[in-house]
């Protein structure tokens, strides 16, 4: 398990895309958790699954749909001297892991779990946490709150107008939109030939409506071209069209009129 740990680790560093990056971290997270497990700590490894590799990937996930896959980040530093605190940051850390392990493997032996944790994994655990180390762990609570507090504060901000209610939006769409769309946009489909969602509808006067297409179609170029349900008068059409106009009934010669059109003297 340890070089796919590796590998998805690394995979969040070089990958491009944001939700590679966050399914290689969860590969990275599992395999922590089965890391556990073999080392006979049930407990750690499925609070590991859970919380880590459930909740906190999951609000990942979120966050990567809200501010998009494609967006991109800026190159411009907000802060300054961000690049250099976060270099010195790593350093710190991995100092910081280096002692640790030196610490724990040089000095003497591993004591196993027998005499570490006698009573089981559980019981330990609350030992160190609600015991040893109380205070720090409440200190860590309260940091993380300060976080979810501190985000919603940056993110807060005021209503620069008022907001308007469903009533005026319905006065302003009607008012001020294009013309025909207040209702709607027309549905896709040339019923009784073709009713795909590529297809212009078509007008009363038979001309195909381009706003009846999602415009993601369009930019596809998936879209149907519009000419071909254009409608052409046939032969068919113009006769028709010529006898209705010969059939129709001839304007009443009124009193003041002779045969020939002319008024009478």
């Amino acid at each position: 398990m340890a070089p796919l740990a590796v590998l998805g680790a690394l995979g969040l560093v070089f990958s491009r895309k944001a939700v590679h990056g966050a399914l290689s971290l969860a590969v990275t997270m599992i395999s922590l958790a089965l890391f556990y497990i073999a080392q006979e700590a049930p407990f750690l490894g499925v609070v590991q699954i859970v919380v880590y590799t459930g909740a906190i990937m999951m609000l990942f996930l979120f966050v990567i749909m809200l501010v998009g896959v494609d967006s991109s980040d800026s190159r411009v530093e907000t802060i300054r001297g961000q690049r250099v605190a976060a270099a010195l940051a790593v350093a710190g850390v991995v100092l910081l892991l280096a002692t640790v392990t030196l610490r724990a493997t040089l000095p003497e032996e591993p004591a196993g779990l027998a005499q570490a944790a006698p009573d089981g994994n559980v019981p330990a655990i609350a030992d160190l946490i609600f015991g040893t180390y109380f205070w720090a762990f409440e200190v860590v609570a309260v940091l993380l709150i300060t976080a979810a507090v501190g985000a919603m504060t940056l993110t807060h901000r005021e209503r620069l107008s008022r907001r308007s209610s469903q009533k005026e939006l319905s006065i302003k769409r009607f008012s001020e939109g294009p013309p025909g769309e207040a209702a709607g946009l027309p549905v896709p489909g040339v019923y009784a030939r073709h009713n795909a969602v590529d297809t212009p509808a078509l007008l009363p006067d038979g001309k195909p409506s381009e706003a009846s297409i999602n415009r993601v179609l369009v930019a596809r170029g998936a879209a149907r071209s519009s000419e071909e349900f254009r409608h052409h008068p046939t032969p068919a059409d113009v006769e028709a069209a010529a006898e209705g106009e010969a059939d129709e009934p001839a304007g009443e010669i009124g009193p003041d009129d002779d045969a020939s059109g002319g008024e009478r003297a």
